[in-house]
This record gives C-alpha cells, structure tokens and sequence, in this order.
C-alpha cells in the first residue's frame, strides 16, 4: 500500500545521498560559514575602530603591516596544508580501488571526516584572505581587524586538530576491517529505510477495483509500452509521484525495471494500461526515474550485498589469497541476511487513496538476495575448506530466523550447492568431514524447524489477514 510519508521519506534519503557522496556540499557550507563569521567580526572590528566599546586584553593587537604578515602567512600555509590532504585523499582512493575495487571509491568519497577537513582548511583560508583584504586606510588611521585576525589564529589551532584527527581517521577508514563494517553498516540502515514500505497503516477505505494479477494480465495482453529515453543505472524511483500522476491519469504502471538495474535507451522501462495513457504517463515516467553512470543504496538493498560480495572474492583470488577476509565478508552477510528475513517487507503493489492499484513495482526476491551472497563466493572458494564452512554457519544462523519453509528452502539448496563443491574440491578426507558435519547440521536445524511448525500447519485455518 502506499503511504506518502514513505515515499518522502525514501526521497529525503536519496537527497542526503547525493549530496553525501560529493566533495563540495560539506566545503560549500563551511566556506558560506566563514564568510558570515567575516561580516559578523568586521562588524565588530569597525564598531570597536569607531570607539563604541573597547577590545578585550586578550584580543591580538599590532599595526596594519604585522596584521598582514599575519594573515599572509596563515593564508600561505593553509593553502598548503590543502595540498597535502587533497593528496592524501587521492591516496587514499587508489589504494581503495586497488583493494577493493573500483566500487568502493564511492564510500570513501561519502565520508563526512574528508569533507569536514577539506571544508575546514578551505573556509580558514578564504576567512584569512577576506580578513587580509579588509585592512585599510580610515579616518582615524589604518583600518586593523583585530578582532579578525585573533579569530583567524584560533581558526589555525583548530585546523591543527582537524589534520591530526584526519590522519587517525585515514589510517582507521583504509582498514579493511573498518571498510567491511561500513558496507555492512550502510546496507543495515538501507534494509531499514525500505522495511518499512510494508505493511503498515491502511486507509478508511478497502482496496477497491481490479487486483494486480488481473492488471498484469490485461496489460500482458495489451497494454501500452513506454519506453527509456536515456541509458544508465536505474537509482532511484520516486513512486509516490508515480501513483499521484496515475491517479490523475486513472491509470496503471507496471515497472519493468527497479533500481540497481541498467536501462538502455529505447528499450522499455514500463507497462501502462489503458494503452492510450502511455502518451501522458511516459512523461512522468521520465521525471521519477532517476538513471545515472552508478548503483546507489537508496532502494538497492542487492548493491550493498554486491560490494562485500566483490571484496571476498576478491580476496579469495590466487593473487590475494586473504582467506580471512572472505570469511569477514560472509559474516557480515549473514548478519544483513538475518536483518533481511525479520525486517525487510518492501511492497510491490502501490495503491492510491481509494485502494485501487496504481504502481507494480519491480522489486528483487529474497530468494534472488541470498542468491547473490553465497554463489560467487562459492564458486571461488572450490577447495577452501574454511571459506565454505563459515558459509555454512552463516546459512544455519539465517535459517534460525526464517518463518516460512519457502525461506528455508532457497538456504538448502545454497548449503547442498556448497557441500557437493567440498566433496568435489577437497582432497582431505578430515577437511571434507568437518564440512559434512556443519552441512548435516543445517539438515538438523531444517528437520526441528519442520517440526515445530507441522503441529501449527495442522490446525484448522482461521480468518485470515485483511488484504
């Protein structure tokens, strides 16, 4: 069902993300800052130059020449410092593509420590220039800043602090450990932000009109096409838009694509029924599809599994070799799996507020998620005895959590797709052993899981939910 909040609120999200993933927001807002710090000081300094009260003690004082030796030098070696830490951030980024791959620049690019430091750095320094400008000539002699020029030298010692905190941030943030977590961290508060468009509170009125799979039905059969007008990543789609623009229209999208997918211009990105409103929705098409040359988080939960997917196998390839890496990976996948199966319940039928169905939203399976955590890994991890024991675990503490047999059912195949790799790959007998027995306890979990529910599944069915 859906509920403009969150949409909204999904919206906001993709909003931060934006301009959480570049290098100029966070430096834009403190150089609109330092520049506001210099009209409120030079309002200061001009009162205080007229006589209308009298500068502290502790406020530097000198001639107009010292002030500028002052602030020039200041300016020279902020202007500097940037240069360093502009080349300690390109680094940074090659050595996170080399070991993460290309995928990860984003996540270091995003970090608010980075910003924070560039913007500090670059607002101290056009706060000095300002203020170096601003000495001059008066009525009452040469036009000293005072004030500025004490408020620019403790605006040095607090970049003192910025750089060294930036060293120690990183020397923490290039850790893999530490990059691992943050993925994982990111795809938690994803599964979170898109848990929530399931059920939740419904209107006064009852769905009403034709059910989703006798739209699909109808529109199979005829319905209008629309088709993309640009290529790229699908990265967000603003369906709270969509279901108003169909409400007006009266009526009804079917998305061929969802985000993390790639469009390619001219092929079809929707499926309108009545036909003729393909004309008038393919505009409003065009505006909520946000398409760009990259995957983002927002509404892709199968992205984030995709990066902590990369760096395993990544090191599990012949030329890395990091075994304990791939097993880090796997746990945090199972960790964001078992978030998954108890908290992520995203709707794929929108409707608007008379209950008639206005969006089909494309979303991916849970099936296809724990699909693409264990397949690749398992694939490079032929003979790694270790690798697919930790896979096993994680699948047996996924498992725990399931409610439904379809949910353990996808988990078995994946762990029987692992335990015929380890009698297929490992040469020791001991080695394959301990795989069959984590293996012979997921069948355990499964048979005791199976158990529990066949005493409710035999119980006469009561009035079921309200659809």
């Amino acid at each position: 069902m859906y509920r403009g909040s969150w949409s909204s609120a999904l919206g906001s999200h993709w909003r931060r993300e934006v301009l959480r993933t570049s290098l100029w927001a966070v430096p834009s807002v403190e150089v609109a800052a330092a520049i506001g710090l210099f009209v409120a000081t030079l309002a200061a300094d001009r009162a205080a130059y007229r006589g209308d009260f009298t500068l502290p003690p502790w406020v530097i004082s000198g001639t107009a020449d010292a002030a500028r030796q002052i602030l020039t030098a200041i300016a020279a070696a902020v202007i500097t410092v940037i240069g360093v830490v502009f080349s300690i951030i390109l680094v940074t980024l090659t050595l996170a593509s080399t070991q993460f791959g290309p995928r990860m620049l984003r996540n270091f690019i995003r970090d608010r420590g980075t910003q924070l430091t560039l913007g500090t750095f670059v607002a101290t320094f056009v706060y000095a220039v300002l203020v170096l400008v601003s000495i001059g000539p008066g009525p009452h002699g040469d036009f000293v800043p005072h004030i500025g020029v004490t408020v620019t030298l403790a605006l040095m010692v607090a970049d003192l602090v910025v750089l060294i905190y930036f060293i120690h941030h990183t020397a923490t943030a290039i850790q893999l450990p530490q990059v691992m977590a943050s993925i994982a961290k990111d795809l938690s508060e994803a599964i979170d932000a898109q848990g929530g468009a399931g059920p939740g509170p419904r209107p006064a009125v009852p769905d009403s009109g034709p059910s989703s799979t006798e739209l699909l039905a109808q529109m199979e059969a005829g319905g209008g096409v629309v088709r993309a007008t640009a290529s790229g990543y699908v990265q967000f789609i603003r369906l709270g838009d969509l279901v108003r623009f169909a409400e007006q229209a009266d009526a009804v999208i079917s998305l061929s694509h969802r985000p993390g997918h790639f469009i390619v211009e001219g092929q079809p990105i929707a499926t309108v029924w009545p036909p003729e409103a393909a004309a008038v929705v393919g505009e409003a098409l065009g505006h909520a599809h946000i398409a760009g040359p990259y995957r983002t988080l927002t509404q892709d939960v199968s992205f984030g599994i995709d990066q902590l997917v990369e760096i395993a196998i990544r090191a599990l390839s012949p030329a890395v070799n990091d075994t304990f890496t791939a097993i880090t990976c796997i746990d945090w996948l199972g960790d964001n799996l078992c978030k998954i199966v108890n908290r992520w319940h995203p709707t794929r039928v929108h409707r608007d507020t008379l209950g008639r169905v206005r969006v089909i939203a494309r979303l991916p399976t849970y099936d296809r998620l724990v699909q693409r955590s264990f397949e690749k890994i398992r694939q490079a991890s032929s003979g790694m005895p270790a690798v697919m024991i930790r896979e096993l675990e994680a699948i047996s503490k996924i498992m725990t959590q399931t409610a439904s047999t379809g949910q353990r059912r996808v988990l078995l195949e994946q762990a029987a797709m692992i335990q015929r790799a380890n009698e297929r790959s490992v040469s020791e007998e001991a080695d394959r052993a301990d795989v069959r027995r984590r293996y012979e306890a997921i069948l355990t979990i499964e048979s005791r899981l199976a158990q529990r529910q066949a005493p409710a599944a035999a119980l006469p069915a009561g009035p079921g939910p309200a659809s």
